[in-house]
């Protein structure tokens, strides 16, 4: 069977596919990739389906080397990769020769970085899925000396030849969110100007969800609130007025209140965030 041998994880490295669904009833939200996008992307580029397992690699510092020929691409984060000490580009399928060191370098725009292997890594599934989920305590992050073994490729699948997907650049990004079950809690005027209110993403931040720092959401309704469910990409609002941002590892249930709910796409946006940059997050109806 094919593999590959991680010399060096980085900060957090870990393997993850779309996650697992329908546990919630034990804890366990549904987790998988922080970026699901850029994981989809990977897998097509490669040939997979789309939800194979890949490599989930946070703020670079990423080697593994192979021990057969492979088919590979990386996506997400923007940063340097190489293969064999020479630099290729992201976001198109590349060829992995056998006994080669792959790296994928510290971002200089995004996060997380995605590794899609042809054939997709097969580790073991748990509840449904191969994904490491740090709050439910499955799996673990992927340690130096780790072989990961890859299943067959799907060759009758066509590869695509690039899809450029830039990952959030600059230092301002806008979120859209839709109207949380808990927004009539808040003030008509935290809702009018939530759009406009500039929150700065702070260190707190994990494949769990992000803290916020900016001006404060002023709540309509001090009651307390029982634990409801939660799911990602919820805007959950606690006493501090600060926004957090939940991202894949989210808990099951919360106690505070959800003003929104980001879309599929501003949670994969989300997930690329990095401390200092600016945020705004904007209502929009669906």
């Amino acid at each position: 069977m094919k593999a590959l041998v991680v010399e060096k994880p980085g900060p957090l490295a870990s393997v993850q596919d779309l996650g697992r669904l329908g546990y919630a009833r034990l804890g366990v939200s549904a987790g998988g990739a922080a970026d699901r996008g850029a994981l989809r992307l990977a897998n097509r580029l490669v040939g997979n389906d789309a939800g194979a397992a890949g490599i989930e690699v946070t703020a670079g510092g990423f080697a593994a080397r192979a021990e057969a020929d492979l088919v590979v691409a990386v996506t997400g984060a923007l940063g340097p990769v190489t293969i064999d000490g020479r630099e290729v580009g992201t976001n198109a399928p590349l060829l992995w020769p056998s006994g080669a060191l792959a790296e994928v370098g510290m971002p200089v725009a995004g996060l997380r970085s995605y590794l899609g292997i042809a054939g997709g890594i097969t580790s073991p599934v748990v509840l449904g899925s191969r994904s490491y989920h740090a709050l439910a305590g499955l799996g673990a992050p992927v340690a130096a000396g780790d072989r990961l073994p890859i299943g067959a490729e799907l060759a009758d699948l066509p590869v695509a030849d690039q899809a450029p997907v830039p990952p959030p650049s600059g230092t301002h990004v806008t979120l859209e969110l839709t109207g949380g079950p808990r927004r009539d809690w808040f003030t008509l005027e935290a809702l009018a100007g939530l759009g406009a209110a500039d929150y700065v993403v702070t260190a707190e931040l994990d494949r769990t969800g992000i803290r916020l720092d900016g001006p404060a959401l002023a709540r309509a309704d001090d009651r307390e609130l029982a634990s409801e469910g939660m799911v990602r990409g919820a805007v959950q609002v606690p006493a501090s007025g600060m926004p957090i941002l939940f991202l894949a590892d989210h808990p099951a249930t919360g106690g505070y209140p959800v003003i929104g709910v980001l879309t599929e796409r501003a949670c994969d946006l989300a997930a690329q965030l990095t401390p200092g940059m600016h945020v705004r997050l904007r209502l929009v109806d669906r």
